[in-house]
Formats: structure tokens, C-alpha cells, sequence
């Protein structure tokens, strides 16, 4: 059995910074998705995309080579790279030995062997960001999680956060003592909770020892 690893949870600064995507499906359209919306200048190689990635490409949100992956792809300045192909072994293992000889951060999907960090299922409500991890445990569960909350976080909600941003810049000039400033701020929020309960499927311990044995005596 794979031995779960919780990772060093951090938000990583790539703004501006060359990121490169290997792949051009669901995953790969998700990581550049990312990428963008923190800043990065993204590179894409892959003989096929989908229809958003190509989208993107028309409007210079990201570079489009048509073709796979080549080992000079890393000598153009890569900050990070997203390999999102997946049963790939041997290109994985090449990528990662040639991403790391550069100093390169590298993650290759579902593999962890081959990644230098995880990426977490991603809760977006305007300026909010929840990153969810069962630490490889259920990544189907993670995804779960990441749909059930953002439920929970509507239009108005990224209004009252991006309001709530420019106060708080605001304030920084009109009220130069940090100590007053903290508790302006701390009123704006007085009120603002989360409700909620995860409710456990019926019977989920039966549940997986029956899947699990069903499989082992296949």
C-alpha cells in the first residue's frame, strides 16, 4: 500500500514566472487554468488540446506548441512544470530527472514519485482560495469536498471579500496605528461564520471492506 504523505501545505508565488504544461486534456486545462489566474506566463506543449486551452491560446493567455513534449522545452527559463500525462512512466521519469537537474519544481499527476509537490483540490470565491487534501488518501473525495463548498460561497460573498481587501488598503493610509487598525478590521467581520456538517455515507466502513474484497478476488 502507498504511504500517504500530508506534503508541506504553502501558496507558491508565480507571477510572471515561466511555468511550462505537458499535456493538453481535462488536467492540463485545469493547471494552466491556475497558472493564469496566479500571474504565471504559461507555456503548453501538446499535439492536441481541448477547446478551452485553444481558446486561450488565440488570446495570448498562454503559449500553444503543437507537438509533444521535447527536452529543450526546459531551457528557456522554466520556473515550474505541470506534467499532467498520465500512464506515462518513462516520460515521467525522464522530465522529472531532467526538470530537477535544472532546479526545476515539478509535478507529475498521480504520481508523487515523480513530483516535488501535490496539488490540492481548489476552492475559488473571489479573492478566496481553499486548498482541500486528504493527503492521497480519496482525491475523489477532495473533489467532493471542493463542489459541496463551493456551494457555500456565492456572488455576494467574493463582493463583501473584495471589499473587505480595499478597506483593509485603505486603512493602512487612514489609520497608521496597527493596533486600532485591528480591531476596525476585526469589527468588519464580527458575524461572518461558516455552518456546516460532511455527512458520513450509511454504513461506509461495509461499504469499502466489501469493494475492497470484491476486487482482492478478482
Amino acid at each position: 500500500m502507498a504511504e500517504l504523505n500530508s506534503l508541506f501545505q504553502i501558496g507558491l508565488n508565480v507571477s510572471e514566472r515561466l511555468c511550462l504544461v505537458i499535456g493538453g486534456g481535462e488536467e492540463a486545462e485545469d493547471k494552466a487554468g491556475r497558472l493564469i489566474d496566479a500571474g504565471g506566463r504559461v507555456t503548453l506543449v501538446s499535439p492536441e488540446v481541448t477547446d478551452l486551452l485553444a481558446q486561450w491560446a488565440s488570446q495570448d493567455r498562454l503559449q500553444w506548441h503543437d507537438r509533444g513534449y521535447q527536452p529543450a522545452d526546459l531551457d528557456d527559463g522554466v520556473f515550474l512544470l505541470m506534467n499532467t500525462l498520465r500512464g506515462e512512466p518513462r516520460l515521467s521519469e525522464e522530465v522529472f530527472a531532467a526538470a530537477e537537474a535544472r532546479g526545476i519544481l515539478v509535478n507529475t499527476y498521480d504520481d508523487l514519485v515523480h513530483s516535488h509537490f501535490g496539488m490540492a483540490a481548489l476552492v475559488r470565491a473571489g479573492p478566496l482560495r481553499i486548498s482541500i487534501s486528504t493527503s492521497n488518501a480519496s482525491p475523489t473525495l477532495s473533489g467532493r469536498l471542493r463542489r459541496d463548498l463551493e456551494d457555500l460561497f456565492d456572488t455576494e460573498f467574493g463582493d463583501y471579500l473584495e471589499a473587505l481587501g480595499q478597506a483593509r488598503a485603505l486603512l493602512k493610509e487612514q489609520v497608521p496605528d496597527f493596533a486600532s487598525r485591528c480591531e476596525i478590521l476585526h469589527r468588519l467581520v464580527e458575524g461572518a461564520h461558516l455552518e456546516g456538517r460532511f455527512h458520513l455515507p450509511e454504513d461506509w466502513r461495509g461499504r469499502i471492506e466489501a469493494a475492497v474484497c470484491t476486487n482482492k478476488n478478482e
